[in-house]
């Protein structure tokens, strides 16, 4: 089926570098007045007219923003259970790190999950999946990581690749290999590199390797082993200066990492030294509103020269929303991006950190996933916090959601 959206403000987002850096992350590529067609699930024209075909469906857009479909490039979707009494001590006033070392946080989610099922879990990640399209998220990568043991983690991969055969969007996995432990943090460490980065390569070759530098998670020096034995057959990523600068930024430049995420509390020295890279930071803005107020200094970043993604952390605990309109309005607000760095943060530099070139912009030949705004200006993206400003979403071609 044809399809055509008339009388749009599209944002192509198409030229410049894949990711965009620096002051480039600015330029939207914008059509002031223009048409889209989709044919067979991809951009078939792009410009200020275009015919429609004979029988084409037709969307007139009234001069309202049509874009490229959100793309949530680092989110723990598929969990078990609640963090409610988690939440409940942070309101007290309990520090996030002090609930980690009681015990409780992470390692209740690591309980729920092993109690969990495959299908469980699976059934779980689908309804996410269903809201976070409806809110014009059309690629979500999802991370294992709550298994800790080498089952445990395969049964979480596995139930992710079975929640994205459902879905009418794209779900990008990720195996989350170092990101608690059980036992000694070194016994852990070579278990994993021995037993379960094996198994992993096995069942799900070239699947992208994570793992949590942070005090109380794993260290440098293990994360380092970890990945210097994982490139040799999956790309890395890595969750780096939450809470603490512990010096895996150097690290991972070194070792190729196509992301640095969180960044928090990362030093200036190595903001610049992550800029002059071809490595991506990954901000995550709704922990920083949801656990104390900290926020990377994305716009440093920027300046820099750097490249800079945006995502949810969409997780139970931490970062318990769905919504990448609110994590634009917190990125501005928060991380120092303008709103249409945000906007590219979190299409076409979030597509480039997950390996995805044919989505992200609006050019004939890219998969047609789409997001028609109720809004005629994209700073409105940023500028309303709450609510939904999508209207209606394009996904591989199909109109998914029109709301009354």
């Amino acid at each position: 089926m044809n399809l055509l959206v008339r009388n749009a403000r599209i944002l192509t987002l198409a030229a410049g570098a894949r990711p965009r850096r620096g002051r480039e992350l600015r330029e939207l590529s914008v059509i002031p007045r223009g048409d889209v067609l989709v044919a067979d699930g991809a951009i078939a024209a792009v410009g200020p007219k275009v015919e429609a075909p004979e029988g084409a469906e037709v969307i007139d857009a009234n001069g309202r923003v049509l874009m490229p479909g959100f793309v949530d490039c680092h989110t723990h979707a598929c969990w078990a259970g609640n963090r409610l009494d988690e939440w409940a001590e942070m309101l007290q006033g309990v520090p996030y790190l002090e609930i980690l070392e009681k015990g409780s946080g992470l390692h209740a989610t690591v309980l729920a999950v092993s109690e969990a099922t495959k299908k469980q879990l699976a059934a779980g990640l689908r309804e996410r999946l269903t809201r976070m399209l409806c809110e014009g998220t059309t690629t979500v990568e999802v991370k294992s990581g709550y298994g800790l043991t080498t089952e445990g983690e395969l049964k979480m991969l596995r139930a992710i690749v079975r929640a994205g055969q459902d879905w009418a969007g794209t779900v990008v996995p990720t195996a989350l290999l170092g990101h608690a432990y059980e036992g000694t943090p070194d016994d852990y460490a070579r278990m994993v590199v021995k037993e379960m980065l094996p198994e992993v390569s096995r069942e799900f070759p070239g699947t992208t390797v994570d793992a949590r530098v942070e005090e109380g998670a794993w260290s440098r020096e293990a994360c380092v082993r970890l990945f210097e034995r994982a490139s040799r057959h999956h790309p890395l990523r890595v969750h780096a200066d939450q809470f603490s600068s512990l010096g895996m930024i150097p690290e991972a430049i070194r070792l190729h990492a196509r992301s640095v995420d969180h960044l928090e509390a990362s030093t200036k020295a190595d903001l610049v030294a992550l800029a002059g890279s071809q490595t991506c930071g990954v901000i995550l803005p709704c922990t920083g509103f949801h656990t104390g107020g900290r926020f990377a200094r994305a716009g440093f970043l920027v300046d820099q020269g750097g490249a800079v993604a945006l995502a949810t952390n969409f997780n139970s605990g931490s970062a318990p929303t769905h919504s990448m309109p609110f994590a634009i309005a917190l990125a501005v607000r928060g991380c120092g991006l303008t709103p249409q760095e945000a906007i590219a943060a979190c299409t076409v530099n979030a597509a480039a950190v997950l390996g995805l070139p044919d989505r992200g912009t609006v050019e004939i030949g890219k998969r047609a996933d789409l997001v028609l705004l109720h809004h005629a200006d994209e700073r409105m993206l940023a500028y309303q916090v709450g609510g939904n400003p999508v209207d209606l979403v394009i996904c591989g071609g199909n109109v998914v959601k029109v709301s009354p």
